[in-house]
């Protein structure tokens, strides 16, 4: 798949991971480009979040480059601000653009002082390995727990050419997004101002990464980031936008899934799909009680058709709805009617269950028109050893 025009990327090993493996990435536009961005609704936040949040006030929404670290959140220490601005200071510098053109982003351990030499002396070497090529090498450093790098791309064909959609994003663990760890960086080349950029990531962000959860933590540093060069020479009209945030929300909705699929120790994706209810926030509310829910998730992850378990959430979600009008579906299979157990085979579906990606419908007879479909894993021993020893 084609990338956007008009950026570079790179990586290096700049020593903020104990294991040397690239932990610094550049985005660079090789002209100003329209921004927006979503950040953590966690009240604790990282310098990062903090500057880049007031990068775009001052910049109004135009940005330069994106300046990522893995291996330390610089967050909850006493020199997170003074290094998250050094650093924009330094690549600024080098770009010979304004500071309030460059955008921080980190992730990794909380608590623990980042050292800003380590990054600004890393810049040099990081700018000179700059790339068309260099997307999924910077796709590769941005990672911590993940097993895989995550990226998705997108093509949407208007009336005066073709323009390009490319993202790629992170994060295993600390997943709950209501803005996940995840980061997120989607760039393409339609010349689109930000005044309606940031309406059009805001719609797209909703459609998945928030319908996206691991664990239900909301991480400190969660910074979702959409960039438009116009380096295409193509910008869509009115109508051509409809089509276009289409197209991003797809692209956006492949990446939620791969974080999901990804989780820490998960072996399975699960996809819940609720319909029927009141409305689409309300559905939404349902199925991401359905997601947080430890006793379905364990249960997903032992094959168990434990149907209980997800009414049992459902209910908890702060949503009214008649148990006694709720259908449940595991693998197709209805196991759930009208609230109370369904005739089916436990062996055989506990077979279904044992596949790599597992659906769950709960439907709410009614005659309601709300509908969510959520992203999340199953639960694992895995998890918690991965949790267990995160920072030794």
């Amino acid at each position: 798949m084609k990338i956007p025009v008009g950026y570079r990327y790179a990586s290096t090993y700049a020593g903020i991971r104990k294991e040397k493996k690239d932990d610094l990435a550049l985005i660079l536009s090789e002209t100003p480009a329209s921004a927006a961005a979503m950040f953590t609704r966690n009240r604790v936040q990282a310098a990062p979040v903090v500057l880049a949040r007031e990068h775009l006030r001052v910049s109004r929404g135009v940005a330069r480059a994106i300046l990522v670290n893995a291996g330390n959140a610089n967050c909850a220490t006493r020199s997170g601000g003074r290094v998250a601005l050094a650093s924009c200071r330094a690549v600024a510098k080098l770009l010979k653009t304004p500071v309030a053109g460059v955008l921080p982003a980190s992730t990794g351990v909380i608590g623990v002082e980042l050292d800003s030499k380590l990054i600004v002396d890393a810049l040099p070497r990081l700018f000179d390995r700059l790339s068309e090529d260099g997307f999924p090498d910077a796709a590769r450093a941005i990672l911590t727990t993940d097993q895989v790098p995550k990226m998705a791309f997108g093509e949407v064909p208007l009336r005066t050419g073709v323009v390009h959609i490319a993202g790629m994003t992170k994060g295993s663990g600390m997943i709950h997004p209501r803005m996940a760890t995840t980061l997120g960086f989607i760039m393409t080349d339609a010349a689109i101002a930000p005044r309606l950029l940031q309406p059009m990531l805001a719609a797209a962000c909703e459609r998945s990464y928030h319908r996206l959860s691991v664990d239900g933590d909301t991480s400190t540093n969660d910074t979702l980031i959409l960039l438009a060069n116009g380096a295409s020479g193509i910008r869509p009209s009115a109508k051509e936008l409809l089509v276009f945030q289409e197209v991003l929300s797809w692209v956006m909705e492949d990446l939620a899934e791969k974080l999901a699929r990804d989780g820490e120790g998960a072996r399975k994706l699960v996809t819940i799909h609720v319909l029927g209810a009141k409305d689409d926030e309300a559905a939404t509310q349902i199925a991401r009680a359905i997601a947080n829910s430890p006793l379905v998730k364990t249960a997903i992850a032992g094959s168990d058709p434990n149907w209980g378990r997800i009414l049992s959430a459902a209910g908890i979600s702060g949503t009214e709805f008649d148990p006694g009008a709720v259908d449940i579906f595991m693998q197709h299979v209805r196991v759930c009617h009208r609230g109370v157990a369904d005739g089916f085979s436990e062996r055989e579906l506990k077979q279904k269950l044992d596949a790599r990606e597992c659906l769950i419908r709960f439907v709410i007879g009614g005659g309601g028109k709300g509908e969510s479909r959520f992203w999340t894993c199953d639960l694992t021993e895995n998890y918690v050893h991965i949790n267990a020893s995160y920072r030794t």
